[in-house]
């Protein structure tokens, strides 16, 4: 089982918490909200996506690279990781 479907229940409460704070942004530039409020919204949606990211990455290192009988970590897993960071901070 992965960390992803152990966790699914928290992360998808996190998901559903974003795509409220994506809504409230639609909402404010519906109604002409002033600049200020809606970078606000944004930064506070980016953080959380940001967050977001940063439990899934911390949970796959722990739960695929880390081996608590301290053997080499899997290549494989390593690259993986590797490539999530590369496209997420592209």
């Amino acid at each position: 089982m992965t960390h992803t479907i152990r966790e699914k229940q928290k992360l998808l409460a996190r998901v559903r918490r974003l795509r409220g704070q994506v809504e409230a942004i639609e909402r404010a530039l519906e109604n002409e909200a002033g600049c200020d409020s809606i970078m606000h919204l944004i930064a506070g949606a980016r953080g959380a996506m940001a967050g977001l990211m940063a439990e899934v990455v911390e949970d796959h290192v722990r739960t695929h690279l880390l081996d608590p009988a301290a053997t080499p970590a899997n290549g494989e897993a390593v690259e993986q990781l590797l490539d999530v960071i590369r496209s997420y901070l592209k």
